[in-house]
């Protein structure tokens, strides 16, 4: 089987901010050419709310890919994609609240408590800007095994966002079903893993 090599790491990390940054190059231009469907506004934040799931789950596609094919180089990658995720994130919160609430920050914090699935999405956001801000070495080195203890939240950040994903649509559930149906395969990948961090949180 092939290997991946020091020297071969940093054009894949290329690759992968290429094929990050590519879909938002995508979105700029369904807008500019006025093809973000009948309600842009909608559309714009259900991509990059799509955005962020595809991210999360490239995230979480790393340590199963590093152990099937032997490319333990790979776990190098994993902080590029979740950085990926964060962004998208954000530019999902922030599509939601310039576009949808034209920045009324007052409605805001209303907004998120009386409909459900903005609460969760918005404790999903909380993890993953926790995350970002802990994901370089100095956070690392700094925290001991605090850090990794921290980063183990990112299983919580899997559960919620599908879930707000189901929840934030009135109809044609079958996609929301299939991300929902992908980030439960790829927990269970990790059961393990998944089951030691629930009995120390609990």
């Amino acid at each position: 089987m092939m290997r991946l090599t020091p020297k071969q790491l940093p054009w894949l990390k290329a690759l992968l901010h290429l094929a990050c940054a590519l879909p938002l190059c995508w979105l700029i231009i369904l807008v500019m050419t006025d093809n973000a469907g009948g309600d842009p506004v909608q559309f714009i934040i259900h991509y990059t709310g799509k955005g962020t799931l595809n991210a999360l789950a490239a995230t979480l596609c790393v340590s199963p890919l590093a152990r099937w094919l032997k490319w333990p180089l790979l776990i190098q990658c994993r902080r590029l994609l979740g950085l990926w995720c964060f962004a998208f994130g954000v530019l999902h919160l922030l599509a939601f609240l310039s576009l949808d609430l034209l920045f009324a920050w007052s409605m805001l914090l209303s907004e998120i408590v009386k409909r459900p699935y903005l609460v969760v999405g918005a404790s999903g956001l909380l993890i993953l800007t926790a995350l970002a801000l802990t994901s370089f070495k100095a956070a690392q080195r700094k925290m001991g095994r605090r850090w990794q203890q921290l980063h183990n939240w990112v299983y919580l950040a899997a559960m919620l966002g599908p879930v707000h994903y189901f929840w934030s649509v009135k109809s044609e559930i079958i996609e929301p079903s299939i991300y929902l149906g992908a980030f439960i395969l790829l927990l269970y990948l990790r059961r393990d893993r998944l089951m030691r961090w629930l009995s120390i949180t609990a």
